[in-house]
């Protein structure tokens, strides 16, 4: 006898807070990880945050106003968005190349 399982785990509702995102998935568990996790939606505002669409069959979620995508897979695993890339600034305040780090060295 042969059972197909599909282990991969598919988000089918979402929700963002002040504190939180959030994410239902198919199977029934509910997943949830610190707002800090994603710098662009932290930053981001209300409107923003609840302006996104589920990709695919559920594997990850994009929000377009503020080109951020987050992974269920990335949710259960534990790894958070990267950060924000520091730039160096002139003495006028304009940014000029990234400064190099540690990912990027």
């Amino acid at each position: 006898m042969n059972i197909v399982v599909n282990d991969n785990p598919r988000i089918v509702e979402m929700k963002v807070t002040d504190e939180s995102i959030i994410a239902h998935l198919a199977d029934g568990r509910v997943i949830s990880v610190p707002l800090t996790w994603s710098w662009r939606l932290c930053e981001a505002t209300p409107e923003q945050r609840n302006h996104f669409e589920i990709m695919g069959s559920g594997h990850g979620v994009h929000w377009p106003d503020i080109d951020e995508d987050i992974s269920a897979q990335g949710m259960l695993y534990g790894i958070p968005a990267r950060p924000r890339k520091r730039t160096a600034k002139t003495k006028q305040g304009q940014p000029v190349a990234p400064i190099p780090t540690m990912a990027t060295a």
